[in-house]
């Protein structure tokens, strides 16, 4: 492997923005130097970038995807989804157990870690689905290679739903690796769904989406998380929050708590909210609900204090026949992973974010909370995962950019002005100036644990 300089940078890490340099070797960090070295800022090595002061950072970590295989490969693959996620500079990623069939056991578990060893454009790893009979699988799940246990308190998009409370106490009181949970109320869905239905039939508008998939719906289910997590010290990861009534369970935490139970918001929840439904239709029904623009300020606000811990995409594609359908066949989720850094770099375009927490919640608390191996920082010894952005970079989304394999996004036609130039993974540039390695350099996480 090729020596890599990145000079000339104004690097973003652990909430300061410095210019500098980076010599990476053998896929690892070797060297971080900063503009009082003008030494090395000279020095050139086989690949070098001058990056002349766009901001490098490290690669952003995903702790949400699906990527649909196997058994769903019609919407997406391992290789398609992380092409384009290393396009929009995703180095690393976690994907979720709703595949066909489920990832519920270890040999389910390693098949599909066969697959990205040979196809991953991205780092991998992937959750264990619970059920309510696999206790025993889930405790004897490798804690130093799964991510974390995934539940469904509320059913969404597959068959995985854990509705028995003495399964669910089981999780809560023996998995000491995050368990990342889907909290919506199944009573209270189920009992909107069908008077909405009855009231509408088929034909219901898509804006009512939120109004099924309700707040009290969230706040029902993940209070009821925190209180078991509380109760049998669980290490609980509440995945997508969408409500700004939820937050209020993170900021009554007490310090201790805080180590323990963390939240993580979605790109969709801080872009979008209800009033573009009208215009966006099922392409943004996602589950949880996008709910109001109130509720979306509330969430980006949560992301710049600190309440929330994590942003991620939740990236689940359908073939936009599939989202053509009425509300009640229509599935719920959408593609991201190309589009989740622009997005969160045009809010601190706006001055809703800034840029060293933006970083913060997208590649150092993920790889923290989830106790990565040596990802997540721009430090010495690290492996080299790398985004290179330019700030000042005006450009549309439009079927023609997008690499998704089911061709569409919600974002399309939005005008970005910041755009991923380079993404580097262990050592390797994957993505540069449009141009994709054909050569996966994806390897599988490992977990300090």
């Amino acid at each position: 492997m090729q020596a890599l300089l990145i000079k000339n940078a104004t690097i973003v890490n652990e909430n300061g923005v410095r210019r500098g340099h980076v010599l990476c070797r053998g896929g690892i960090i070797e060297r971080v130097s900063y503009e009082d070295d003008p030494a090395f800022a000279e020095k050139n090595a086989p690949v070098t970038i001058d990056a002349k002061s766009r901001l490098l950072i490290p690669g952003v970590i995903d702790d949400q995807v699906h990527f649909r295989e196997p058994g769903l490969t019609h919407k997406a693959d391992i290789a398609s989804e992380s092409r384009a996620a290393v396009a929009g500079g995703i180095t690393s990623y976690m994907e979720m157990p709703n595949t066909s069939p489920p990832t519920t056991t270890r040999e389910l578990l390693n098949q599909k870690t066969e697959i990205a060893s040979r196809s991953s454009f991205a780092n991998f790893s992937f959750y264990m689905g619970a059920t309510n009979g696999n206790i025993e699988e889930l405790k004897a799940a490798d804690q130093s290679r799964v991510c974390g246990i995934k539940v469904f308190m509320g059913s969404s998009t597959g068959d995985l739903l854990v509705d028995d409370d003495a399964a669910l106490r089981a999780i809560f009181e023996n998995i000491r690796i995050p368990v990342a949970v889907h909290c919506e109320d199944e009573k209270t869905i189920r009992e909107n769904s069908r008077d909405y239905r009855n009231r509408y039939g088929e034909n219901l508008p898509v804006s009512l989406h939120p109004e099924i998939r309700s707040e009290e719906a969230c706040w029902l289910s993940s209070s009821r998380a925190v209180e078991l997590a509380r109760a049998y010290g669980t290490r609980l990861h509440v995945l997508h929050i969408s409500t700004a009534r939820e937050l209020e369970l993170f900021a009554s935490l007490t310090p201790e708590e805080k180590k323990r139970i963390t939240s993580e918001v979605c790109i969709h929840h801080l872009w979008f909210d209800n009033s573009d439904y009208e215009r966006l239709g099922n392409s943004i029904k996602w589950n949880p609900a996008i709910k109001t623009g109130a509720d979306r300020d509330a969430l980006v606000s949560a992301v710049e204090s600190g309440l929330i811990d994590i942003v991620a995409t939740d990236h689940a594609p359908h073939t936009a026949g599939e989202k053509a359908g009425t509300y009640f066949s229509a599935p719920s989720g959408g593609p991201m992973v190309q589009h989740a850094l622009p997005a969160m770099l045009e809010l601190v375009k706006r001055g809703s974010l800034t840029v060293e927490k933006v970083v913060e919640r997208m590649c150092h608390a993920p790889a923290r909370l989830f106790s990565l191996e040596k990802r997540g920082f721009i430090r010495e010894g690290y492996f080299a995962d790398l985004a290179l952005v330019d700030m000042d970079a005006r450009w549309t989304v439009t079927k023609d950019n997008i690499l998704y394999k089911c061709g569409w996004s919600p974002m399309e036609g939005v005008n970005f002005s910041t755009r991923v130039t380079h993404t580097i993974v262990n050592g390797h540039v994957v993505y540069a100036e449009g141009v994709i390695d054909p050569q996966p350099r994806g390897i599988q996480l490992k977990f300090n644990r």
